[in-house]
């Protein structure tokens, strides 16, 4: 039986305090990740005011305190806290009978992500390359609408034909139902992370990088589930900050990757800095201590592959001009060596190391499969060219575009639910 007494509104918070300590000096003051994260939550309950918010963001970004690994961490577990939560156990029940493990793949959940901001206005290739690993891994690819580039990958998908996915029905509600269906499901920002909308104007106005955009890589709503990543970053100072906070937050199976030109995915024109998670742990003692981080650099030619100029990647196009190229994609359309094509190949081939399908020594993938697996290492130690080999696969065997066609039916069945 209802009150008919209306919540109160939240009450605004000051962080005044922490701002003063905040600048010019946070070390000097003692700040520590935790304050920074407890006001960042705040935020997500629309209890500091605007100019609160703009100041905190401000003061993170020219310190350079934003881009330092225990703040990101806290703070993306903080954003993570504050988003829709998911019924854990359900999940963990669906991806268990539906996750077929394989080498050193677990048959968990899988990401494949950039920070964006690279300026660079290439094809949507993590999205791309999502859809494509989801014929061998399940997919939860955490995405949003453009924010700096013409087509995001939300815009992207929801442009595709013949039918659109229904991205805002996959809810934490729904996510289960998706995955009995499906190895992909797309997992829309603004679903889950709805407090995201109290920052959204201050951060257009500020006009620069915040915090924010180093967070959405590490907010994904099933964080937790994820077994393995590949993430992107568009600057490689960036890159051992990311492998840091990774490990932070418990991440103990996944690649950051920076392309030289400061590219927030592996480059197909010249050379990629990777750091690489190594798991050192035992069943005994499985602490984040023993979680490694190698780097080195890695190029076409590792994958087999020829490079191809930005350029050539580079159609910066509206998101249906994209969204027909996706489709063509994955429908087996593109000749073997198109540029696109074979960035996306790349991309793919790198979330299949990472994931550990890679390691196993026979194969047995389905129909196309000839199972003459490319045993020959790489950089890293990476079977870098049986990661193509197997989303080479994944198109020419029509098994990506089978899932993801089964993705667009799951979520638009959830219609008036």
């Amino acid at each position: 039986m209802s009150s008919g007494v209306e919540p109160s509104a939240p009450q605004n918070i000051t962080i005044t305090p922490l701002l003063r300590r905040l600048w010019p000096s946070p070390g000097e003051n003692k700040v520590t990740a935790d304050e920074i994260a407890l006001a960042i939550a705040h935020i997500f309950t629309d209890q500091l005011s605007p100019v609160q918010t703009g100041a905190l963001l401000t003061c993170l970004h020219f310190t350079g305190w934003d881009r330092r690994p225990d703040v990101i961490a806290k703070c993306a577990a903080a954003m993570r806290e504050a988003a829709s939560q998911i019924d854990r156990a359900t999940l963990e029940k669906v991806v268990k009978a539906r996750g077929k493990p394989e080498g050193d793949y677990h048959g968990g959940l899988c990401d494949i992500v950039g920070t964006g901001g690279d300026s660079h206005h290439t094809f949507n290739i993590s999205t791309t390359s999502s859809i494509l690993a989801s014929s061998l891994l399940l997919l939860s690819k955490h995405g949003n609408r453009a924010s700096t580039s013409k087509s995001g990958s939300a815009d992207l998908l929801t442009s595709t034909l013949p039918t659109a996915p229904n991205l805002n029905a996959v809810t934490p509600e729904t996510i289960s139902k998706v995955y009995e269906k499906t190895n992909y499901a797309f997992l829309f920002a603004p679903v889950f992370h709805p407090g995201m909308k109290y920052v959204a104007p201050i951060r257009k106005e500020l006009g620069w990088r915040t915090i924010f955009n180093l967070l959405g890589p590490l907010a994904n709503p099933v964080e937790g589930n994820i077994e393995a990543r590949l993430l992107g970053v568009a600057r490689r100072d960036i890159g051992p900050v990311f492998a840091e906070a990774l490990k932070m937050s418990g991440a103990r199976k996944a690649m950051v990757v920076c392309g030289e030109e400061d590219l927030d995915e592996i480059s197909c024109a010249g050379r990629t800095y990777c750091w690489n998670l190594i798991d050192r742990s035992t069943s005994q003692d499985a602490s984040p201590n023993n979680v490694g981080v190698e780097s080195f650099t890695i190029s076409a030619s590792d994958f087999g592959l020829p490079a191809h100029e930005l350029k050539d990647v580079s159609p910066g196009k509206e998101p249906h001009e994209n969204a027909a190229i996706l489709t063509s994609l994955l429908q087996n359309q593109l000749p073997r060596d198109d540029p696109i094509l074979e960035f996306v190949l790349m991309n793919t081939a790198a979330l299949f190391v990472v994931s550990g399908i890679c390691e196993a020594d026979t194969s047995d993938m389905g129909h196309g499969d000839d199972g003459k697996v490319i045993k020959e290492r790489g950089p890293g130690g990476g079977r870098w060219k049986e990661g193509v080999r197997r989303a080479r696969w994944a198109i020419e065997s029509g098994e990506a575009w089978k899932q993801w066609r089964a993705f667009v039916e799951v979520s638009n069945s959830f219609n008036g639910s």
